[in-house]
């Protein structure tokens, strides 16, 4: 339950990230925000689901530099709660 509660963490700290990063277009970035947002009903996981090869595709990097970040950072949170 642990592994599940941290990988889901470490996806949504990355998905944040995604929205902020400056070599993402910024239509792109909108949709992943937008995606973000606790709209109730399948509007904005539909919208993640568009997102997901976009970003897949044009922007390769930055998705795996988000979640690089988002594992230090999540491990480095995870530590610094326990201390």
């Amino acid at each position: 339950m642990q592994q599940v509660r941290a990988f889901t963490a470490r996806t949504i700290h990355a998905a944040r990230l995604l929205a902020r990063d400056e070599r993402i277009p910024k239509p792109l970035r909108w949709l992943v925000l937008i995606g973000l947002l606790p709209i109730p009903g399948p509007f904005d996981e539909a919208l993640l689901l568009l997102a997901a090869p976009l970003l897949f595709i044009f922007a390769g990097e930055p998705m795996r530099d988000a979640w690089r970040r988002a594992e230090t950072e999540c491990f480095a949170s995870r530590f610094a709660t326990r201390s």
